[in-house]
C-alpha cells in the first residue's frame, strides 16, 4: 500500500513540477498560457473557404489564436510548442495579415503554396498530434485560386506600357516581390538567378529542380521568361514555380534586370 502512495505522490510530484516549468520560456514567451479572448476573424481580405482552411489548418502557430491542447500544459511539451509557434509568427502572422503590404502578401502566398505542396507545412511535429490538419488535395485547389489572384493593382503610373523594361525598376519589384524564395548569388527556395539570362534551365548545379523543368531544355531570354513570368504553368505544366506577375510592364522591368545581372552591369 505504502509503495502505491509513493508511487503515486511521485507521479503527482513530477505533473507538478512539469506544470510549474512550463511557465518557464527558454525560447521566449508565445502566451500559450495567457487566457483566451475573442478575437476577430483572421484575414477578413480573404476568401471565406481559404480563411476557413487556414484558421483550421495553421491558425495555432502562424497567429495570434493559439489553442493549447492538455499536453502544452507541462514541460518540455510547452517549450517545443513555444519554440514551433514563435517561429511560426515570424515567418508569417495570420493575425496581422492586413499589416503585410500587397508584395508582402503576394510573397507569402507563394511560400505558403509552395511549403504546402512540398508537404512541408504544416511540419511533421504538429501533424503527429493533429492528423486532420493535413493540406487535402482539395484544399490545395483553393490555395492555389487564391494565391494566383494577385493582390495588386492593375497599373503602374511610372511604367510606360509599351517601353523595353527599366532595369531599376525590375530591381525593385525583384527586391519586394522575388527575394522570399530567390536571391542572385545563392539558392533559397529557387535556384540563384544570377547568370540566368541565356542560361538552359535546370542546370543550376545542386538545385533540386522538379523532372519537368530539368527536362524542359528551355533556355532563358525575353521571350521564354516573359511566357515563363506570365504563367509558369502553361510553359511548363508539372513545374514547382508557383508565382508569377500579372502586370506586363513589371514583367518587362524584371527580365531587364535579370539581363542586366546576368552581363555584369
Amino acid at each position: 500500500m505504502r509503495s502505491i502512495r509513493a508511487i503515486i505522490g511521485g507521479c503527482t510530484a513530477i505533473a507538478t513540477l512539469m506544470f510549474l516549468l512550463a511557465f518557464i520560456h527558454p525560447f521566449g514567451n508565445a502566451g500559450i498560457h495567457a487566457q483566451q479572448v475573442n478575437h476577430q476573424p483572421l484575414m477578413s481580405s480573404a476568401p471565406p473557404e481559404v480563411r476557413d482552411l487556414l484558421s483550421a489548418k495553421c491558425a495555432d502557430c502562424h497567429s495570434m489564436q493559439t489553442r493549447t491542447p492538455v499536453y502544452g500544459r507541462f514541460a518540455p511539451a510547452s517549450w517545443l510548442m513555444e519554440r514551433d509557434i514563435i517561429q511560426a509568427r515570424n515567418a508569417m502572422n495570420l493575425s496581422r495579415w492586413e499589416q503585410y503590404t500587397p508584395e508582402e502578401q503576394e510573397t507569402l502566398k507563394t511560400k505558403m503554396l509552395l511549403e504546402t505542396r512540398a508537404h512541408k507545412m504544416p511540419p511533421p511535429q504538429y501533424l503527429a498530434m493533429h492528423w486532420d490538419a493535413q493540406i487535402t488535395s482539395t484544399d490545395l485547389v483553393k490555395l492555389t485560386s487564391w494565391a494566383r489572384t494577385s493582390a495588386l493593382s492593375d497599373s503602374n503610373p511610372t511604367a510606360d506600357p509599351a517601353g523595353e523594361g527599366d532595369a531599376a525598376r525590375g530591381k525593385t519589384v525583384f527586391e519586394k516581390r522575388c527575394t522570399g524564395c530567390h536571391a542572385m548569388e545563392q539558392d533559397r527556395e529557387g535556384p540563384r538567378l544570377h547568370g540566368v539570362f541565356g542560361r538552359t534551365s535546370g542546370t543550376v548545379a545542386r538545385f533540386d529542380y522538379s523532372p519537368a523543368l530539368k527536362n524542359a531544355h528551355i533556355v532563358w531570354n525575353e521571350k521564354t521568361l516573359e511566357r515563363w513570368l506570365t504563367d509558369p504553368d502553361s510553359l511548363v505544366p508539372g513545374n514547382n514555380m508557383e508565382f508569377h506577375v500579372a502586370k506586363p510592364e513589371e514583367r518587362r522591368d524584371v527580365i531587364r534586370y535579370l539581363q542586366a545581372e546576368s552581363m555584369g552591369k
